[in-house]
């Protein structure tokens, strides 16, 4: 399904915040010499928002993506969809911070569904820097995310971990310590559905959620820093995922899902032929049963 963009005029927000985010680290690389990060006080400062409802038609589109059922969706957000109006406000938490924040990894998510998200109504959006693991070669930042309404404020709670890279890499190689294995699908794990993601998946989720990076949509680009093509967001396979779990062994029901915990362990580079996983409560996003596992993740059900 190719994705209208149209959509695009929807992602102003994103756009504008990406776009700073930017400028300031153009900026910071130019104007100032390389600095140690000083201590950051965390949680921080609270960002909050009034979300005007969504579009029906990016709604749609954006269920049709990821592999859903929009008829299920009728009054209903996915709760998935929380970084299309997230983001704007996460980009935010990250002000102060001296960290090269252009080189940003997204390392995982844990998404907690609480209640639903009323569909044609305008939602209450939260976002903070949870905590800072800073360990000299690496800088993990948690940001907390709420959605809601007034009655509440915690119907779906977003915890994002990014990742940036710090330091020499050639130092951190040589660093004595064993290389950590890569995650695998398991050999006797379940596949509970099949996709096939074409060479613009990446182009396609920014149109719907805003999240332009480049190295998502613009070839050249991507290969630059050593890429063979462009990498689909993790958010995108995390809600490819989610649906997948509604429309296998949830047979529809798009309540069950409590919370799904999940981590982004390798770019998923486009185009691609990758399956859904499963072995107990674990998930899996890979080639095939003992292959490249690119989502490893939990899922935790309703009664």
């Amino acid at each position: 399904m190719s994705v209208s963009s149209k959509h695009l005029l929807q992602q102003g927000p994103v756009l504008a915040a990406m776009g700073q985010t930017a400028l300031s680290a153009l900026w910071q690389q130019i104007n100032k010499p390389p600095q140690k990060q000083q201590a950051v006080q965390t949680p921080g400062p609270e960002f909050s928002a009034t979300i005007p409802p969504r579009s029906r038609d990016l709604v749609r589109d954006y269920i049709r993506f990821v592999g859903g059922d929009p008829s299920a969706y009728k009054k209903i957000v996915p709760p998935h969809l929380f970084p299309q109006w997230g983001f704007a406000l996460s980009f935010k938490t990250l002000g102060g911070l001296s960290y090269p924040l252009t080189k940003v990894l997204n390392g995982g998510c844990r998404l907690e569904i609480n209640a639903p998200l009323p569909a044609g109504k305008s939602l209450q959006a939260s976002a903070r820097l949870e905590s800072l693991d800073d360990n000299g070669r690496r800088a993990v930042l948690h940001q907390r995310i709420c959605t809601g309404t007034r009655e509440n404020p915690e119907a779906v709670v977003g915890h994002m971990y990014a990742i940036v890279p710090l330091g020499d890499k050639k130092k951190s190689k040589g660093n004595g310590k064993p290389k950590k294995e890569k995650a695998r699908v398991p050999q006797d794990a379940k596949e509970l559905k099949f996709w096939k993601l074409g060479a613009h998946a990446g182009r396609d989720f920014a149109l719907l959620t805003g999240d332009f990076n480049p190295v998502h949509w613009i070839a050249p680009y991507a290969k630059a820093f050593g890429f063979r093509n462009t990498i689909l967001h993790g958010f995108a396979t995390m809600a490819l995922a989610y649906e997948g779990l509604n429309r296998s062994i949830f047979a529809g029901d798009i309540h069950r899902i409590k919370t799904l915990d999940v981590k982004f362990t390798r770019p998923l580079v486009l185009p691609a032929k990758v399956g859904l996983y499963m072995l107990d409560d674990q998930i899996f996003v890979g080639d095939a049963p003992g292959g490249p596992a690119y989502l490893v993740g939990k899922v935790e059900t309703r009664a």
